[in-house]
């Protein structure tokens, strides 16, 4: 049975309301906070899930040597336009984040935009971030962005509707499963006479959650931030952004 994730209508129907393009160019004023949260720099980076590469383009620009890993063609086809027409030389690959494993070759891997949580079996997320463990080199790091459960529960709108610029309206309702660990969101994208509608389960981390899945990985120095400028995570918090350690030799 085909997972929700894997049908690449939703993302061909969604691109235009997730990816506008003042919310792409907004991650170059970004990536310097985002790599001030590991405090050093990398030379080899992983920008797993990587959509249209949204953070793989700008840290490319800055002369990292960057690999961007979706499951998604359509995602990677845009990138790989993005990035052509920039100049920009960006390894990507297609790859399901459950089975990609570069062993020792990374320093730093990103998870960003809420890549993780897809699966409803909870210990396919463990096996990401042990993927992830064994691609980093010792003293790497992972950073991980996503929407807390406390920031979900503190913000929860059962449904809201957007008028987008080109005439297009998108509601998205939602509702809380098993006993507030994950999602549905129903999105109904509404564009003259089409409508399309597609259904997405998310599982959703607390902070503490979201630490013990890295312990249990094997990353240690875990350290939880509310935003990629590295505010605390607290009532004030943005994001859940989490960073862990691969232990140096």
């Amino acid at each position: 049975m085909t997972q929700w994730f894997e049908d690449d209508s939703l993302w061909v129907d969604t691109y235009p309301y997730l990816f506008s393009p003042s919310w792409i160019a907004a991650a170059e004023a970004e990536v310097a906070p985002l790599l001030a949260l590991v405090g050093a720099k990398p030379q080899s980076i992983l920008d797993l899930c990587c959509g249209p590469g949204r953070f793989a383009i700008p840290l490319a620009r800055r002369g990292f040597c960057v690999t961007g890993v979706d499951r998604t063609a359509f995602f990677l086809a845009k990138a790989q336009e993005r990035a052509a027409a920039e100049d920009v030389e960006v390894e990507w690959v297609q790859d399901d984040m459950r089975t990609f494993v570069w062993p020792g070759t990374f320093d730093l891997a990103l998870s960003m935009f809420t890549s993780f949580g897809y699966f409803e079996n909870k210990d396919e997320d463990l096996t990401v971030l042990r993927n992830i463990y064994e691609s980093l080199r010792p003293g790497g790091a992972l950073v991980m962005d996503v929407v807390g459960k406390e920031l979900v529960a503190g913000k929860f709108e059962p449904a809201r509707s957007r008028k987008h610029a080109d005439g297009a309206v998108v509601i998205d309702r939602r509702e809380v499963l098993d006993d507030w660990t994950r999602v549905r969101m129903e999105w109904t994208i509404i564009n003259g006479n089409t409508v399309r509608v597609h259904t997405i389960d998310h599982t959703i981390y607390s902070g503490q959650e979201l630490k013990d899945r890295f312990t249990a990985a094997g990353f240690a120095d875990v350290k939880l931030y509310g935003g990629i400028h590295g505010a605390p995570y607290d009532r004030e918090a943005e994001r859940l952004i989490a960073v862990g350690r691969k232990p140096a030799l």
